[in-house]
């Protein structure tokens, strides 16, 4: 093969250079696999509202990967070309959660692998990294921690409210604290003991306490 021949288009050779039998089988792994990542972030999503739509989307982008790389690898004009239409494409979907970047660098290496042909480097990789994000998104070493907007008249209903709440949590920090005449409204973080949270409605009706709110918190801290 000379030079002329890498860049020679035939539209015949391109109907059969990549085999009946190559396209059905990585399309069907890349489904099976596509199935079971879309599986695995089913079970770690930890964000608010989940969205099947972004599963399924991993599930195709598996085997769109892969069907585009059995094109490409079956044609160096086109890889070029394909390259080249690809780098004027921008995609505007905000990512959410950090680990859906994961998901998504994922199924992308998943199709190219496949459509490589390596495919045990797809099915075993896949099976660790599923195992490995199974274990580690879903393994709780610490407890969820909990804000607590309070509102109270004045100083002492303030240390009395606050001395309470120690006494029936396991851990109090005060976050912020805001005052101004006749209310003084504080934020604290807190770790329940256990999963019962009545000592809201005794704190609500302590003297001096206008109000006492518990709202879960889900976000990045150190614990």
């Amino acid at each position: 093969m000379n030079f002329n021949d890498i860049f020679k288009s035939d539209f015949i050779d391109n109907v059969t250079a990549v085999s009946l039998t190559d396209m059905l089988l990585t399309l069907a792994l890349a489904f099976g696999i596509g199935l079971f990542i879309f599986f695995v972030y089913k079970k770690t999503y930890q964000g608010v509202m989940y969205s099947s739509s972004f599963g399924v989307t991993l599930l195709a982008l598996t085997m769109i990967t892969s069907q585009v790389i059995l094109a490409v690898t079956s044609n160096i004009v086109l890889s070029l070309g394909m390259v080249g239409a690809l780098s004027i494409v921008r995609f505007r979907a905000a990512i959410k959660e950090p680990l859906d970047i994961a998901f998504l660098f994922w199924s992308i290496a998943v199709g190219i692998v496949l459509a490589a042909g390596i495919i045990p480097l797809a099915v075993i990789g896949s099976v660790v990294i599923g195992l490995v994000l199974l274990f580690f998104v879903n393994r709780k070493s610490h407890k969820n921690p909990y804000i607590i907007v309070l509102s109270c008249i004045d100083h002492e209903s303030e240390t009395q409210a606050v001395n309470f709440l120690k006494s029936k949590v396991e851990r109090c920090v005060i976050k912020s604290k805001s005052a101004q005449r006749g209310l003084v409204e504080l934020n604290m973080e807190i770790r329940l003991k256990n999963d019962n949270t009545d000592f809201i409605n005794a704190l609500a009706d302590l003297k001096g306490v206008c109000s006492a709110n518990l709202v879960s918190y889900s976000g990045e801290y150190m614990g």
